[in-house]
């Protein structure tokens, strides 16, 4: 475990805040004229708590945790866990709610973040795939532009106007970026 400044921070760290385990989303400096500040989001990674650290924080250090990553096929949830397994058949178990918004995916691996061996958070591959269940017809010659659909899993996108309903789409889980017809 090493120790960092605000201003070393990157996203996707895994830092000890506050005595919780929190994951870094969102990491941007704030220049002015005397001196630089960082502005950071980190998300709690056991409740999904959202803080906004103050940018008076920014001399502080944080305590970067050293984690493994593994992956993982989700297997079937156990009262307030969820219970995912590795391609060595090792079983490992997290809080529902650190597996819940991965689990709005319906995907073959999750990555899956294992601290002391514990499995900590789960998260998506960089891209998913999803099946339009509702969407206005497509309109012909209309290559470009966007429109709105419903996905199976109840998420509104925004995709090409030559999608259908029943089309396999490829998105970005996280910004919810259409990036192809499958």
């Amino acid at each position: 475990m090493q120790q960092l400044s605000a201003l070393d921070l990157r996203k996707g760290y895994l830092v000890e805040y506050q005595g919780r385990i929190c994951n870094v989303t969102d990491w941007t400096i704030l220049r002015n004229d005397r001196r630089q500040n960082v502005r950071l989001q980190l998300k709690d990674v056991r409740t999904g708590r959202t803080y906004e650290v103050p940018k008076e924080a920014t001399d502080a250090k944080y305590n970067v945790l050293d984690y493994q990553n593994v992956d993982l096929t989700h297997s079937y949830r156990e009262g307030g866990e969820e219970v995912f397994y590795d391609a060595d058949g090792a079983e490992y178990r997290c809080p529902a709610e650190a597996a819940k918004d991965a689990l709005l995916w319906t995907c073959d691996a999750y990555k899956g973040f294992l601290v002391d061996g514990a499995l900590i958070q789960v998260s998506t591959p960089v891209s998913v795939t999803a099946v339009i269940q509702d969407c206005a017809p497509p309109m012909k010659g209309g290559s470009s532009g966007t429109k709105d659909a419903m996905l199976e899993n109840g998420i509104k996108v925004r995709v090409s106007q030559l999608c259908q309903t029943g089309d396999k789409i490829r998105l970005d889980p996280e910004t919810l970026e259409f990036r192809e017809r499958c």
